[in-house]
């Protein structure tokens, strides 16, 4: 992923670098709900916490353990660490916050997001301009626009 594409990205945990520790993701919409699944593996629901601030941004967080190691091991790989994450967004509009339900099997976390239905997406409709357009001819009006390519 480009930087231009990560400092744009909301969904990013880390802005200039790579996160370690942070979390896959996959986002759901249904008719009724917006469902999001974390991949936690080795977690169990102890080990993770949930929260929702700011009236709808929805974070997830945790403590990973540090991996023990003994006297005479050697790692050749280590791409799973330890320590903290934390990973959070701002949910729709559209959500309940107020009955959000969370599960967590096999190390991957299920929050189920409500859909508020009487928040519905507005159909577009067109939007009439004021203005008086007497005495300009559509060359002169044009010609305000100056084309970027040369």
């Amino acid at each position: 992923m480009s930087l231009f594409t990560s400092l744009f990205d909301p969904f990013k945990s880390s802005i200039l670098f790579e996160d370690p520790n942070a979390m896959a993701m996959n986002w759901k919409e249904t008719r009724h709900a917006h469902i999001y699944e974390f991949e936690l593996p080795g977690l169990t629901k102890g080990d993770v916490r949930l929260q929702v601030h700011e009236g709808n941004v929805l974070k997830v967080s945790g403590c990973r353990a540090e991996e023990t190691q003994e006297k005479g091991d050697t790692w050749h790989c280590r791409e799973r660490t330890g320590g903290s994450f934390s990973r959070e967004f701002r949910l729709p509009e559209n959500a309940k916050v107020d009955e959000i339900k969370a599960s967590m099997h096999d190390g991957v976390l299920v929050v189920t997001v409500p859909k508020d239905e009487s928040k519905k997406k507005h159909k577009k409709r067109e939007v009439e301009i004021a203005g008086h357009d007497e005495g300009l001819s559509a060359a002169k009006g044009l010609g305000r626009f100056v084309c970027c390519k040369a």
